[in-house]
Formats: C-alpha cells, sequence, structure tokens
C-alpha cells in the first residue's frame, strides 16, 4: 500500500502515523526506517517531511508542523500563532482579538461533528470564542442564523441589526392596553 490512507481503505482499523517505524520505497522496493529520501535509490519519498508526525506530502501548502498541537498544519508557520490558554493554532489575525475558550479546538464542529483539532478545512472563531468550520458557520448565516450553536451568543455584531429594530420599535406606537406594560428579556450576548 503506497500509504496509511490506503490502508485504512482497504482495513477496518486506523493505522495510526505514529506508529509508523518503516517505509518501503516505491521505486527500488527497499524497506528502510522513514525518513524523507531513499537509503538505497536516494528518491525524495515527499518534498515536505516532517520526522515527528511522520508525515510525506509532495504538495506545496505552507506545511508547518507545531510542537504545542503536536502535529503539522497548513497555511504557512508566519500565517499562524499557538494559543497557549485555548492550546491551538489560530491565525495571527486573532492574535489578541479573540476571546479564549480552553481546549475550543478539541472538539467537534457544533455543524457537521468533524473532530476540529486536525482539521485541514477553514475554521472560523466567533466571538464567543467557540469555534466551527468556515463553510459551516457561512451555511448557518445562509439561513439567518447569526448566534453560536453552543452558547447562544451572537456570532457576528449585531448593533446595527438591535439599532434598526429598535428604530421599528419606536415607529409603531403600542395599542392603549399594552403601553404600560414592562417585559423582562435576557440578552444572551450581556446577560
Amino acid at each position: 500500500m503506497a500509504c496509511r490512507h490506503c490502508h485504512n481503505e482497504q482495513h477496518d482499523h486506523e493505522l495510526p502515523r505514529s506508529d509508523v517505524t518503516h517505509v518501503v520505497c516505491l521505486l527500488c522496493n527497499t524497506e528502510q526506517p522513514v525518513a524523507k529520501e531513499c537509503m538505497a535509490c536516494g528518491v525524495t519519498m515527499g518534498e515536505y517531511f516532517c520526522r515527528a508526525c511522520v508525515f510525506f506530502d509532495d504538495e506545496e501548502k505552507g506545511q508547518f508542523h507545531c510542537d504545542e498541537c503536536g502535529i503539522c498544519r497548513v497555511g504557512g508557520a508566519d500565517q499562524f500563532f499557538h494559543c497557549k490558554r485555548c492550546g491551538c493554532c489560530y491565525s495571527v489575525e486573532l492574535r489578541d482579538k479573540h476571546t479564549c475558550v480552553e481546549r475550543s479546538m478539541h472538539s467537534n464542529c457544533p455543524v457537521c461533528f468533524d473532530y476540529l483539532f486536525d482539521s485541514v478545512k477553514p475554521i472560523q472563531v466567533m466571538r464567543c470564542g467557540h469555534t466551527i468550520h468556515h463553510d459551516c458557520f457561512d451555511q448557518l448565516r445562509r439561513q439567518q442564523i447569526y448566534k453560536c450553536p453552543l452558547c447562544s451568543k451572537s456570532a457576528l455584531d449585531m448593533h446595527k441589526v438591535g439599532e434598526q429594530l429598535a428604530s421599528d420599535v419606536e415607529a409603531t406606537p403600542m395599542p392603549d392596553e399594552y403601553a404600560d406594560l414592562m417585559v423582562q428579556a435576557l440578552c444572551n450576548d450581556c446577560s
């Protein structure tokens, strides 16, 4: 089999990458310890090679290994930082601009239920700090759902919507029987 993914497709169990100690060169058929180049014929087994993850890749995706996450990520090390409190790598655009939720990426996407931590799909960090696949977040927005599926806080800046609603309420006179009625409402965003 050419790779562990091929192995996993043909067998009823997954071969953990960390369990791979030897590989076979597909060119010269030499079995050898894991390395970037074949020790017999010198062919490169992968342009990107991470010994810690036993990960080979020929496609340039800006792969880098994060020691703190313990896995390889894509997108370029200069485009990410590791948040120690959240326990994950995030886009540098979020440095000092996100709400930390401890281990928020060590969970499943609340929409598609895929595990987020090692997902290769882009991740969206919502205002509350919970995480979701970017495509799943867009799916919610298309359905006019603007709150976090986990905590129900606003996932977007809703100030403009609130201003429009207040304007609509002011422009609509209350019937006399409701003029003095007060209703208590609990805001999910500020409690």
